[in-house]
């Protein structure tokens, strides 16, 4: 995002994003969109006030320069969510300059952050996950992506990887064993059991992929031997999820979904489910209680013979 900023806002902006990677161990992504984030609000208060932002200015805002940073989006038809992460990206940037002296206590604070709307994270049924994984295989162009493809959704599915969780393992990292550690949100780690199926589908990956994997280089690659990205992955869940007519919900988050609300209905417990996904905090993994609570309702209302 480009912006006119005074020369001491840039070296706190870089100061920042320098204490948001080494001391609060944000991803690289998230650090990115904080700094887009911020960049816009930089971009509105300087036509907003007509000066080119510094830190004085920053300093001196009062509530009615946030409200009307606001109102700029609402008009711009950018979403709930979108302003909510804004906003929090914003609260970040002004609490640590803040804690270093730079500016006092920021008019920022008296936002409220947008009421989002509450939602349900929307698994596939057992049968259409274990179908989409085995399916996704046969739309790639040659044999040893299809296997790839496969064992990267078997890899989300089998064991409740994000995406990206699963695109950062090295080939040194390659699941064996009994259990995988895997590298997630602000770099925590955790271990997830590995199920033989996830196992034999990442080996059968291996040994058919034509690439040479160095053993600190990436263990997923494309056709040129880089490590995948998610746009490919996505690119053929779309095209799975078409072919066995499945919903638009049906993504690659979705499997991980499925993982969590699979293993809750078969009689897992809250705190070992948010172990297995990495949750921060145990309210994130009870939305699941809510997913399996509404197919419980669903089988009830379609058994019962007093429902009808």
């Amino acid at each position: 995002m480009h912006y006119n900023a005074a020369e001491d806002l840039r070296a706190a902006i870089a100061a920042w994003h320098a204490w948001l990677a080494d001391e609060k161990r944000v991803s690289a992504h998230t650090s990115s969109n904080y700094g887009r984030d911020l960049g816009f609000f930089l971009a509105f208060i300087g036509e907003y006030r007509e000066v080119v932002p510094d830190m004085a200015l920053l300093d001196k805002l009062e509530p009615m320069d946030f409200r009307a940073w606001l109102s700029r989006r609402m008009g711009d038809g950018l979403s709930k969510s979108s302003t909510a992460r804004a906003l929090s990206a914003l609260r970040s940037f002004f609490r640590f300059l803040e804690r270093r002296g730079w500016i006092g206590s920021s008019a920022v604070h008296a936002l409220r952050t947008p009421k989002l709307p509450h939602s349900v994270p929307k698994p596939l049924a057992p049968n259409d996950a274990i179908e989409m994984v085995e399916a996704i295989g046969d739309l790639a162009l040659n044999e040893w992506e299809g296997k790839r493809d496969v064992a990267v959704l078997t890899l989300l599915y089998g064991c409740g990887l994000r995406i990206s969780e699963a695109l950062t393992l090295n080939r040194n990292q390659i699941p064996k064993g009994e259990v995988l550690r895997v590298t997630g949100k602000g770099n925590k780690q955790r271990l997830v059991p590995l199920l033989p199926v996830v196992v034999e589908a990442v080996r059968d990956y291996v040994d058919a992929c034509p690439h040479h994997l160095e053993p600190d280089g990436p263990l997923f690659v494309g056709a040129r031997g880089k490590r995948l990205r998610a746009e490919i992955i996505q690119k053929q869940v779309r095209g799975t999820r078409i072919l066995l007519g499945l919903p638009d919900t049906a993504t690659p988050h979705a499997l991980r979904h499925s993982f969590a609300t699979h293993l809750l209905a078969g009689g897992g417990d809250l705190r070992t489910i948010q172990e297995l996904l990495g949750h921060a905090s145990l309210s994130t993994t009870q939305r699941y209680t809510e997913v399996d609570r509404e197919q419980l309702i669903r089988v009830y209302e379609d058994a019962h013979p007093r429902a009808r």
